[in-house]
């Protein structure tokens, strides 16, 4: 099929794609398009106007720093998941970046573009969410930083307000003795997960668990953060853990996977998960 016909608008740079924003509020941003284009093709979309943003400089950053990682809207997954540099300060976001789909899709997909997509079977969605990132969003009216755990609204709907432009996302960095680990599964490689997590666990001065929390795709309308550090205890009782977040997860069933299949499965991820996060930890912790 062939997308529904748009005004297609081409800035050269911020403030003219604001202003283009500003003066078509149902238009849709074109960035990597990975999303979008198969949503116009299909008709599931059929905004007016289709704001080409690729053609804006400065938006294609990869910024790392003590602090974390920004990610301009035009980097590509590709760019952020073989940087050295990310790797170093957030090693999570790259080993999600790894299941996103297929290396053509990530050549050419963007990481502010999925998250500003919103989907909750995507990974970085998740990601953001459990690392307690940020995404900041521009407009004519001036600019905002918007926290993970208010930019994701609903399935497919983000925070984003008519007219703003998501121009950066930030992931922190992890902390000194703090390990992760993203797991996922998928029927196929490449397609969305049935249950993914992204778990994050820190030691205290001890070597005992400090904290350790995991973010959800694909079981819930938004990407769900919970908190396991009580239910794992100090000695890391990953089973009890993973026991706490089947009683608290309610997925749906679908045409992939059934509600009683996704919870035993998310409860699986999650114990492997925690224990590989927490394996990293205690090496750091040891260099």
């Amino acid at each position: 099929m062939k997308p529904p016909p748009f005004r297609h608008h081409a800035p050269r740079t911020v403030d003219e794609a604001l202003g283009m924003l500003a003066d078509a509020p149902r238009a849709k941003v074109l960035a990597g398009g990975q999303s979008l284009i198969p949503l116009l093709n299909m008709r599931l979309a059929a905004p007016p106007d289709l704001v080409d943003i690729n053609g804006v400089a400065g938006l294609d950053t990869v910024r790392c720093c003590d602090e974390g990682v920004r990610v301009g809207a035009l980097a590509r997954h590709a760019r952020v998941e073989r940087s050295v540099e990310a790797a170093a300060v957030q090693p999570l976001l790259g080993r999600a970046l790894r299941h996103v789909a297929h290396p053509v899709v990530r050549n050419r997909g963007t990481v502010v573009g999925s998250l500003a997509h919103a989907d909750p079977a995507a990974e970085l969605p998740a990601v953001l969410a459990v690392l307690g990132g940020t995404v900041e969003a521009a407009s004519a009216r001036g600019r905002r930083t918007i926290p993970a755990a208010e930019f994701f609204a609903g399935p497919l709907e983000s925070a984003l307000a008519p007219g703003e432009l998501a121009v950066e996302a930030f992931f922190p960095a992890a902390p000194p003795r703090t390990g992760t680990a993203f797991t996922e599964t998928a029927r196929r490689h490449g397609d969305y997960a049935l249950s993914g997590v992204a778990a994050v666990v820190a030691l205290d001065e001890d070597l005992r668990i400090g904290a350790a929390r995991a973010g959800y795709l694909g079981i819930a309308p938004v990407p769900l953060v919970l908190d396991l550090t009580e239910a794992a205890g100090p000695h890391g009782d990953w089973p009890a853990a993973a026991a706490y977040v089947r009683e608290r997860i309610d997925p749906e069933s679908d045409i992939h996977a059934s509600s009683r299949y996704r919870r035993h499965l998310t409860g699986v991820l999650t114990e492997r998960a925690l224990a590989s996060a927490a394996a990293e930890a205690l090496r750091r912790a040891r260099e």
